[in-house]
């Protein structure tokens, strides 16, 4: 069951990348508030680029049925929101054998306003948008190689549902 979204629940998977989580400075004469440092962003290749995409996103039926995950073992990968109402994230802990430990997989529902870093190496699914259609903006470092994206697919599905 999915639950929401915090930054300490989220802590061990990545960043919650959202404004007001840490003190901010006075920015734009006055007119904004500017929250530095939000996300861990790294990448551990010398020719990847930082590549800034972004994702329309279809919402999807209750309950989500997770059939694969996904991580990027060279570079962290942020998702911030750009139109958007909720949306579901699932991760899992690095197994053993280097793949995604399904007894550990965790899903939060994320609001408007919430965007997450994954940390590098995390897995995790694609992005799922719940309610209605969603735009986020990317940023991954990428070069083109099969290391920029490493997929797995299960044998079973697991099934995540989300609470009121």
């Amino acid at each position: 069951v999915a639950r929401p979204l915090t930054p300490e629940a989220f802590a061990p998977f990545g960043d919650v990348v959202s404004a007001g989580l840490k003190s901010g400075a006075s920015a734009n004469q006055g007119t904004a508030v500017r929250f530095d440092w939000s996300a861990k962003l790294e990448s551990d290749r010398a020719g990847a680029k930082p590549n800034l995409a972004v994702f329309r996103s279809v919402p999807q039926p209750l309950p989500f049925s997770v059939k694969l995950l996904e991580h990027h073992p060279r570079s962290s990968q942020a998702f911030l929101p750009m139109r958007c109402s909720r949306f579901l994230v699932c991760v899992a802990p690095t197994a053993p054998s280097g793949g995604p430990d399904l007894d550990g997989l965790v899903a939060f529902v994320c609001g408007p306003g919430q965007g997450v870093n994954y940390h590098r190496g995390v897995w995790h699914h694609p992005i799922i948008a719940l309610d209605t259609p969603a735009e986020f903006a990317m940023l991954a470092w990428e070069d083109g190689s099969a290391e920029d994206c490493v997929v797995r697919q299960f044998s079973a599905p697991l099934s995540v549902l989300v609470g009121d």
